[in-house]
């Protein structure tokens, strides 16, 4: 049986792993990253990313199936999710577009990614 720090160690290398996972998919997608794990004081976003029309902050989940995340963001996430990139948007000017959404990208164990675009908005 693992014991809970192993679980707690073994959740937070598949965290960053499925982060990289989709910090890839957004780069393929032509986006560029603009910041990763950024803290503010509302909490943390896990990928900021852009062109030249989109700020798009993004949720990485962590699940055993793509299906198993579409529902991953408790309201109470999604309100510091969305502070959290308010925050961003107004102390830093230089990163803001005409256009900004919140995407949520879930990665399986096997490693594929789904990304929800607008995934506050639909919560």
């Amino acid at each position: 049986m693992i014991n809970r720090r192993a679980r707690g160690v073994q959740a937070y290398y598949g965290g960053l792993n499925a982060e990289e996972i989709a910090r890839r998919h957004m780069v393929e997608a032509g986006l560029d990253i603009l910041a990763q794990r950024l803290r503010t004081p509302y909490g943390e976003i896990d990928l900021l990313v852009a062109d030249e029309n989109w700020i798009i902050g993004v949720e990485v989940k962590s699940r055993a199936t793509l299906r198993d995340g579409a529902d991953a963001l408790a309201p109470r996430q999604a309100e510091r999710l969305m502070a959290s990139f308010g925050y961003v948007l107004e102390t830093r000017p230089e990163w803001c577009r005409p256009n900004t959404r919140f995407d949520v990208i879930v990665v399986d164990r096997e490693g594929q990614a789904r990304r929800i675009m607008d995934a506050l908005r639909l919560t």
